[in-house]
């Protein structure tokens, strides 16, 4: 963006600037994963300084028109504080229960990626069968499908279910991926995403090897071991599919 596009957005500090190119970034780099579905689905990252304040796609733009300018602020509470809506109200009902329960989650991708939603459906969750998978090991939620809109009360249900954990999959649905930066938030979406392509081209459960608990442990420790630090390393490469695209 150039210094009147910025100057478009009006009082914008450097922080919020770089948060707004890096998840435009993330929405990019969803679309050329095919994790978006339509005009739906969301990813979100909280806004550094300003609490319970936070960035949204506008509904009814496709992953690959999101631009750093034309990402939408809003609270906590679904009030827009600037750019133009509408914001999908689904979307913020999620995005916002989770950015008021876990402070922790600066950024959150909620996605209906086809893989995911396959696993979702199957009553075993994502098994420890590969190294993607065991990043998840002790880190994954499961919420079950309760209908299009997102009640106070499921609200509730959904917060209890994530837990303290990255990941959740929502039964029939998709999934929730928090991080605690929009890298780190993409980096386990990515593993997710082939945690979930391998279980379904694996086959039937009856049929596949799997660690004892006492390496999928050891496994999980191991991946977990750069801390909120993931996708850190990988960012710069990530960024370079959506240039050289």
């Amino acid at each position: 963006m150039n210094s009147k596009e910025w100057a478009a957005l009006g009082n914008v500090s450097d922080l919020e600037k770089q948060v707004r190119i890096d998840l435009a970034t993330a929405y990019q780099l969803a679309h050329l994963k095919n994790w978006d579905d339509g005009i739906y689905t969301h990813i979100s990252a909280a806004i550094p300084g300003e609490d319970g304040a936070y960035l949204l796609n506008q509904f009814g733009l496709h992953f690959n028109e999101v631009t750093p300018q034309n990402l939408v602020k809003v609270n906590i509470a679904g009030q827009i504080l600037s750019g133009d809506g509408p914001v999908n109200q689904t979307g913020f009902a999620i995005h916002g229960a989770v950015h008021a329960a876990r402070l922790d989650a600066h950024c959150v991708f909620h996605l209906h990626a086809d893989s995911v939603i396959a696993v979702s459906a199957q009553k075993q969750g994502l098994l420890p069968i590969s190294q993607h998978a065991l990043r998840f090991y002790q880190d994954m939620g499961y919420h079950p499908y309760q209908g299009l809109a997102l009640s106070s009360q499921e609200q509730t249900s959904l917060i209890e279910n994530l837990g303290n954990k990255k990941a959740m999959l929502l039964h029939n649905h998709g999934s929730i991926v928090c991080g605690s930066s929009i890298q780190q938030a993409f980096y386990l979406m990515d593993v997710l995403d082939k945690a979930c392509k391998i279980q379904l081209l694996a086959g039937s459960a009856e049929q596949l090897i799997t660690p004892t608990p006492e390496v999928c442990q050891l496994t999980y420790r191991q991946l977990c071991s750069d801390g909120d630090q993931e996708g850190q390393l990988e960012w710069p490469a990530y960024q370079r599919i959506f240039i050289n695209y």
